[in-house]
């Protein structure tokens, strides 16, 4: 069975940081392409970034040069550092993994609030 379980949200002041975990269980991590994506309230959910099995990273225009991707595949876990947060960041972040077959996993969110 396959888990995928963030951690690292909160309130946070514009312009603060904040570093997202995931950590996945139950498949070969390192194969898999991972992800962050995020949801604002009644806004679709939006792909943030991503890093491939390759180490190739992929960043949304609206957060190049303010967050990062990572992963650690020892640890079967994704990270996203995210810097100089803006209020339009507040929302809930998901961690995503595709492994071979394009087969999506999600983890439950975590709520990410910008306040000003």
């Amino acid at each position: 069975q396959v888990q995928l379980v963030e951690s690292g949200g909160g309130l946070v002041q514009a312009g603060g940081s904040l570093r997202l975990s995931c950590v996945a269980s139950g498949i070969w991590f390192s194969i898999s392409d991972v992800a962050w994506y995020r949801q604002a309230p009644g806004e679709p959910r939006e792909q943030v970034a991503a890093i491939t099995r390759g180490g190739n990273t992929y960043y949304a225009e609206f957060v190049k040069g303010r967050f990062t991707i990572s992963r650690d595949n020892a640890k079967n876990a994704v990270y996203l550092q995210m810097n100089r947060l803006e209020i339009e960041d507040t929302a809930v972040y998901y961690c995503n993994v595709r492994r071979l077959g394009n087969i999506d996993y999600w983890g439950q969110g975590t709520q990410v609030t910008v306040s000003s």
